[in-house]
């Protein structure tokens, strides 16, 4: 008779052989607990005797600590998850849902879609690893992948019943350190005079505020304010959904002072600042920006590409802040970076400041060293004269 631990039973199930009559016992462990109350019975799907008192031991201790979430949520599919997943993206994050659903209908749907969430295992997670390196795919993109899987899963303990009992432990692959470009002023304006004019006043406005490049080109006129000297970006608008405020300065001002001039005069009822033809907004000039990159001699022959990016615009912004004086908390409220981690990761130090450092720290050995050597001399002077026999 098969002993049961804690409030549970192990059994084998019987049924009655329809051509001999016989009742015969299936050689499949099954264990029964109760539930509110309620006996539930769950298949161990082992004959072996341990590997059942294991599971029942499992369920006793979810039912203990509030984690059961009953033989409906062990059925359920990865598949059904990244459909919650992309519904709960298209209410609240539009703008990540055509990625999302890239990621989810390309690459983790096809893999993951029909294994049972609860039978998720640590082999399934690295053979997909190997499946998208032996594709060429980067580290740093398979994290990301990994990070809508997690996602999934954790809207999915989240749903009224849950859909999953447990989020899996998914480890985080190394990635490359963060890029490191940012521009100087004199390969600023080399780059800005090779853009076509209609992109000038985007690249300006980048270098100054370090605003990230999306959120810059949907800025519309009712959010700049002349007469306060400030461009106000709402919380639709930005990436981490926290309205900003971007001061306007000098040379910045004196532009946005001119597009606005011009806008009035021209095409009143344009509602975007930044546009080419005073009708749309500038959308994407990766084209015009490579081409520029090229004559400003910011290319990379060897690898095809440019030796700048938009982004290094925003490296460049918390920079200058920084090197101006302005606190660091300020700077990261102009910036939008909600986490000190993330802002370290953009206020980069230059070659520049490492010989400014190097300088400065000269001066300091020079002066101790001056300072030593005028001590010497003090007390060599001041010495009395010895005996003379």
């Amino acid at each position: 008779m098969p002993r049961k631990p804690g409030l549970g039973r192990i059994f084998h199930r019987t049924r009655r052989d329809k051509q001999t009559g016989k009742v015969v016992k299936s050689p499949r462990w099954t264990i029964e607990y109760r539930v509110d109350g309620e006996p539930v019975s769950e298949p161990a799907h082992s004959t072996d005797y341990a590997v059942a008192e294991a599971l029942l031991r499992c369920r006793l201790a979810e039912i203990d600590d509030g984690t059961y979430g009953g033989l409906d949520a062990r059925a359920v599919r990865i598949k059904r998850l990244l459909d919650v997943l992309l519904e709960q993206f298209k209410e609240n994050k539009p703008r990540s849902l055509r990625w999302g659903r890239i990621v989810v209908r390309r690459h983790l749907e096809p893999f993951f879609g029909n294994t049972r969430a609860a039978a998720l295992t640590s082999a399934k997670i690295d053979a997909y690893k190997r499946h998208r390196r032996r594709q060429g795919v980067k580290d740093s993109t398979i994290n990301r992948e990994f990070t809508i899987l997690r996602r999934a899963f954790f809207l999915g303990t989240e749903q009224m019943p849950p859909l999953v009992v447990r989020v899996p432990r998914i480890a985080i692959l190394p990635e490359p350190p963060p890029r490191k470009g940012f521009f100087e002023y004199e390969a600023f304006t080399g780059l800005r005079s090779e853009l076509p004019e209609p992109l000038r006043p985007v690249i300006t406005f980048g270098y100054n505020t370090g605003c990230r490049k999306g959120e810059t080109l949907r800025i519309e006129w009712p959010q700049v304010d002349l007469a306060a000297k400030e461009v106000r970006l709402h919380s639709d608008d930005t990436k981490n959904a926290e309205p900003r405020i971007l001061p306007l300065f000098g040379e910045l001002y004196e532009m946005i002072k001119m597009l606005h001039e011009k806008r009035e005069a021209i095409y009143p009822d344009c509602r975007w600042v930044f546009t080419r033809d005073g009708r749309n907004p500038i959308k994407d000039f990766r084209g015009a920006w490579d081409e520029a990159c090229k004559r400003a001699g910011l290319w990379n022959k060897d690898q095809g590409r440019p030796t700048r990016l938009f982004h290094d615009l925003r490296r460049t912004g918390a920079r200058n802040l920084v090197r101006a004086g302005v606190p660091e908390g300020v700077v990261m409220r102009i910036g939008g970076w909600k986490t000190r981690s993330v802002f370290d990761r953009y206020n980069i130090v230059s070659t520049r400041d490492l010989h400014e450092a190097a300088a400065k720290l000269e001066l300091y050995h020079e002066e101790l060293a001056a300072g030593a050597e005028q001590d010497k001399q003090s007390k060599t002077q001041s010495k009395p004269p010895g005996r003379v026999n």
